[in-house]
């Protein structure tokens, strides 16, 4: 009998091991929200950062100045409340491999053992009701290290005193920075993970030691996505033992290299999703292209980073209104973190007016967390439309031209009825005005337009999903082969100018889960019929949703008319807290749409599963067209 019984327990054992062993079904339903919650990012974060002011040349003086120029204006009251220190304030490492600060730059740091410690400066920002950032690279060395090699401010010492990066020290330095010196937030730089390798210069000449890159900013295929993900997620784990009531703020910053489009939103809190943003137009377009083309990647505690704030010099200074506005209302639809950038100790009035419209900043921090969508998409010119917590909406016009335009708004648009009264309300004049079905409307070069509205829904009894991204998270977005992003504007930046071959199509990623459009661009559309609102999303992908007490979810499914694959079979499924709610059958390119309907009383998360086995996800893009809940 006990040989029959320890015979079964190792049965057992054996078993699930097995099952440990094998893969999950990324298609399986687990009634739960996957992207991240954790730290405290409930809206998209506020405040100040050195660099774009000061670069390296930062010191305890300049940041001070900052946050009481903030408090003092009233900012502080209106949301900012981040200091940040980006590069300039280390020192160097010591053998202990415990990271000094420059106590000639920041004299309160020094202490007499020589230690150094941030705690009186975080002290003291925290004192004024403010709370304090950090910056840091992944790697060894930094950014500045590898391309300001003679900017003010670089860390001392020895090669290996030098190496003041994360690489090696994650848990040490976290321990550091959050859990005795007390900081609230931390930005990470990926140059050290792509910048030193034996060939850089620098290397060579014997200035710091080479380090195998693993992010490439051109390919994706050069990228290591699971090793860069793994090291995040180490950060993350370090913070959360360093700073066991959340209080933290994790800010990924690999500009959008590495696939991070898709996993980041799992991880931190806020994601570069470009390369740098210089002071002109249309590097503005580049880094805003990022971020808009990705609602359904942003959520409360999980936001789009189309970089800080430039306002304040070059094409967005006092003598650039029209930009400088242009510039905080985008970031403001888009829920991005508003992160001043400028030396906030000589910023005149019209600009510090623009960083405290009350009104604009409510829409970039609303609490329903929905990052617009575009409503209408042009080389030219834009609308975006974004779904407030009250059930009103924001609406920017966007000229992205260097000429005047004439534009019509509809209601359409709005997805409002066009036989009732639609409200607006001017969110820089304050101005009232009301329409019906359409409204033209006169934009001068670089103006964006941007209102609060009101009227009567065309859904009445609910909200399409694609008004609600906060709500909806690609889970599994089908994408196998990420790709270079061909819609986003590609500017002549300032670190090349013309030399080389241009700044040619970057960011991977093309193909993701889109709101009101297919995964590349196009009008949702099921065997001729067209969609003015769904979710576009690939084969084999699972879309997480967010139920706040809705009765009812419809959709009209299908595989979209811009299919390339005419053979491959799609099930549709609709899961409630994990149950089979509804399912489809099997659909074909050419098939007409087909209604799907699920009670979703009492469910908290629905799942929207598409399976197509055997099929190359990216030649089917499905529709989940007018997808919605009902009351």
């Amino acid at each position: 009998m006990a040989i029959r019984t320890l015979a079964g327990m190792a049965a057992l054992l054996l078993a699930s091991a097995s099952l440990q062993a094998a893969p999950r079904d990324p298609l399986a339903p687990t009634g739960r929200w996957s992207a991240n919650t954790d730290g405290r990012a409930p809206t998209p974060p506020m405040g100040w950062n050195s660099w774009n002011a000061f670069a390296t040349d930062v010191d305890e003086e300049k940041v001070l100045a900052s946050a009481q120029k903030i408090v003092d204006t009233g900012l502080a009251a209106k949301g900012y409340r981040y200091i940040n220190l980006d590069e300039g304030w280390w020192d160097h490492r010591r053998a202990d491999g415990r990271m000094l600060v420059r106590a000639d730059k920041f004299p309160s740091a020094a202490t007499p053992g020589g230690a150094t410690s941030f705690k009186p400066f975080t002290d003291r920002l925290h004192a004024m009701g403010l709370k304090a950032g950090i910056y840091t690279d992944l790697g060894r060395n930094t950014c500045a290290q590898a391309y300001g090699p003679n900017e003010p401010n670089l860390p001392r010492g020895s090669v290996l005193e030098r190496e003041v990066g994360l690489y090696g020290h994650i848990d040490q330095d976290i321990a550091l920075y959050f859990g005795e010196w007390g900081f609230d937030y931390v930005k990470i730089d990926g140059c050290g993970l792509r910048a030193y390798g034996e060939d850089s210069p620098l290397v060579r000449a014997g200035r710091y030691r080479a380090l195998a890159p693993i992010l490439d900013l051109d390919s994706i295929n050069r990228s290591n996505i699971p090793a860069v993900r793994a090291m995040f997620t180490q950060v993350k784990a370090a913070l959360v033992r360093a700073d066991p009531d959340g209080d933290y703020l994790l800010s990924l910053c690999i500009w959008g290299s590495a696939d991070v489009r898709s996993w980041a939103k799992d991880v931190g809190n806020i994601s570069r999703t470009s390369d740098d943003i210089t002071p002109h137009w249309t590097r503005l377009l580049t880094n805003f292209d990022t971020a808009a083309r990705r609602p359904l990647y942003a959520h409360p505690g999980s936001w789009n980073d189309p970089d800080m704030l430039f306002i304040g010099k070059g094409e967005f200074d006092a003598d650039h209104l029209t930009e400088a506005r242009s510039h905080f209302a985008l970031w403001a639809m888009v829920s991005a973190p508003l992160l001043i950038g400028a030396d906030l100790r000589t910023t005149p009035q019209s600009l510090m007016d623009i960083f405290g419209n009350a009104a604009l900043i409510a829409i970039d921090q609303d609490p329903a967390g929905n990052q617009a969508v575009l409503a209408f998409d042009s080389d030219d010119f834009q609308i975006l439309v974004k779904t407030l917590a009250d059930g009103d909406k924001a609406v920017a016009l966007v000229n992205r031209t260097a000429a005047p335009t004439e534009a019509i708004l509809t209601a359409q648009h709005i997805k409002l009825r066009d036989d009732a009264d639609v409200a607006l309300t001017d969110l820089w004049t304050g101005a009232r005005s009301s329409f019906r079905k359409e409204r033209k409307f006169a934009l001068a070069p670089h103006e964006t337009l941007v209102f609060r509205v009101q009227g009567s829904r065309v859904l009445a009894d609910g909200f399409y999903l694609s008004e609600l991204p906060g709500s909806v998270n690609p889970a599994v977005d089908g994408v196998t082969v990420p790709m270079a992003d061909p819609s986003i504007h590609r500017a002549v930046v300032a670190w090349t100018g013309t030399r080389g071959a241009g700044q040619r199509p970057l960011y991977g990623g093309w193909g993701g889960a889109q709101a009101d459009s297919t995964p590349y661009g196009r009008e949702l559309a099921v065997a001729g019929r067209h969609f003015t609102a769904g979710l576009g999303v690939l084969a084999n992908s699972r879309l997480e949703v967010r139920n706040a007490r809705y009765r009812q979810l419809t959709a009209s499914v299908g595989v979209d008319d811009s299919a390339t694959d005419a053979a491959g079979g799609v099930t549709f499924a609709i899961y409630g807290d994990r149950r089979l709610l509804a399912t489809s059958g099997p659909m074909h390119r050419g098939m007409p749409a087909r209604p799907i309907t699920a009670d979703v009383r009492g469910v908290k998360i629905v799942e929207l599963v598409a399976r197509a086995p055997g099929a190359v996800n990216e030649r089917l893009p499905l529709a989940w067209g007018d997808a919605a809940f009902h009351r």
